[in-house]
């Protein structure tokens, strides 16, 4: 079934060396061929395996595993983001979300997946462009949430937000948090946001510390595209964020344009997950 298996993480700490030896040799003897992004290929130096540079590299592989937390996650969503690949996440973070393999139980779970027992989660992703000057001066894709927020000073921003070219509102805030239901677990959760399950198609606005206490979240159809235009008098005081990675600096009147990105993600979990469960083990539900 997976032949080729891109192994991709953030991390050169040698915390995490063991189980990137631990996955490749398991792989190895079931025949199957790793596939090193630069940093799995840091931690084995003289492994004489493949290292993936670019896309056309990992666009050969039938399945990519990251090893690290959520954050790792993040970065291989973003890398496979036009790639028809599945992602399996093996949790050696924080939380987990995302990341749902334990790593003490890496080879157990790893044998019943590669003998299909396992469930697929589709995802959809968010494509962002932000036009300046009559033109697009930037483009950029996100799993979890954009953010327009304040850069490098104190003062609230003024925000003016439409969705389907229709006005929702004129803020001044610390910034707008456009997560997507895998996302709202994230930082949209810490600013107040809802849960959204992930098989839902809808998009959820967290305005982060609005001037005007009544500025709630909101929540609206997924396929609906999202404009935020900055009003801030003072040029470069605020930043696009794509799944926490400053993207660009904004200035004034900068059209910030959020809609859902054409092509999907395959997630792989256990063929026992559930959502719920998880919810209750990373939030400490009762």
């Amino acid at each position: 079934m997976f032949k080729k298996i891109a192994l991709i993480t953030n991390y050169d700490a040698d915390i995490i060396a063991d189980t990137v030896k631990t996955v490749v040799d398991f792989l190895q003897s079931r025949g199957i061929e790793p596939v090193l992004d630069e940093h799995c290929s840091g931690l084995l130096p003289g492994s004489g395996l493949k290292t993936a540079y670019t896309e056309g590299d990992l666009s050969k592989c039938d399945l990519a595993i990251t090893i690290g937390g959520d954050g790792t996650m993040l970065r291989a969503a973003r890398i496979l983001a036009n790639l028809d690949i599945p992602l399996l996440g093996i949790n050696r973070g924080r939380l987990g979300f995302l990341a749902d393999i334990p790593a003490n139980s890496v080879e157990d779970h790893l044998t019943a997946i590669l003998g299909g027992d396992y469930v697929e989660d589709v995802r959809f992703q968010l494509h962002c462009q932000v036009d300046g000057d009559g033109h697009t001066v930037l483009e950029s894709d996100a799993f979890n949430d954009v953010i327009v927020q304040k850069w490098n000073f104190a003062k609230l921003i003024e925000l003016e937000t439409y969705v389907d070219s229709k006005l929702v509102h004129t803020q001044r805030s610390d910034g707008l948090i456009v997560a997507s239901p895998t996302g709202s677990t994230a930082y949209a959760l810490s600013g107040g946001g809802p849960i959204l399950h992930p098989s839902l198609n809808a998009l959820v606005l967290v305005p982060i510390c609005p001037h005007t206490l009544s500025n709630r979240p909101l929540v609206i159809d997924g396929d609906s595209v999202v404009e935020i235009i900055v009003g801030t008098p003072e040029i470069n005081h605020a930043s696009l964020t794509c799944d926490g990675d400053i993207t660009g600096r904004l200035t004034t009147g900068d059209r910030v344009i959020v809609r859902k990105k054409d092509k999907q993600l395959r997630l792989i979990h256990p063929a026992n997950h559930d959502h719920f469960a998880i919810l209750r083990a990373k939030l400490h539900w009762g």
